[in-house]
């Protein structure tokens, strides 16, 4: 046997014992869900999609583009349907935007969705700030300190109504991964 066809066996392997047939991660930005995500469906042998990517190629623009020209109601309608689609593929990871957990019919459908692993990575507004310093040009709100503060605690709520919430401050994206498939193989 190969090393290629050793790897896929032992893909298949690990992802016949997860139950879910799609992971869904959700969080604050700078929670990692780009980074974990990634590693998580290469452990898997499944694919992953960034909702935020989907998005935009659909627009032909990027994100703060839509909300600029469109406003943020009709990129939150445009970021359910993109979910709702994506929301019943298998052998998917799908990292969502922050803020699409604050709609409330995309919340719903996640957490109603059979075969789906809602995650939470739990993340403190300190490690947001430190992970994403440098990218204030493409996140503004990270200039608003007042304004970040109060998204950050009007979403964590909302965010630990998933199935899982994992703190993320301390680990490794490695470590992670292993902590979502741990979970994943008793849901």
């Amino acid at each position: 046997m190969t090393a290629a066809s050793t790897n896929a066996a032992s893909q298949s392997e690990l992802a016949a014992e997860i139950r879910p047939r799609r992971i869904v991660l959700t969080g604050f930005m700078g929670s990692g869900k780009s980074t974990v995500g990634p590693l998580l469906a290469a452990r898997l042998g499944w694919r992953f999609v960034d909702a935020d990517d989907v998005i935009a190629a659909e627009a032909g623009c990027s994100i703060p583009e839509i909300f600029m020209r469109e406003g943020e109601v009709a990129f939150r309608e445009r970021e359910h349907a993109a979910i709702a689609r994506l929301a019943g593929e298998s052998a998917l990871v799908l990292a969502l935007g922050g803020g699409a957990i604050e709609t409330e019919a995309t919340r719903t459908l996640l957490l109603g969705a059979p075969e789906t692993l809602l995650v939470h990575l739990e993340v403190e507004l300190a490690t947001t700030l430190a992970r994403c310093r440098g990218t204030e040009h493409l996140r503004p709100i990270l200039a608003d300190g007042v304004n970040l503060a109060d998204r950050y605690q009007r979403r964590l709520p909302l965010y630990r109504t998933a199935q899982l919430s994992i703190a993320v401050d301390a680990l490794t994206p490695e470590q992670v991964v292993d902590a979502i498939l741990n979970a994943a193989r008793r849901a």
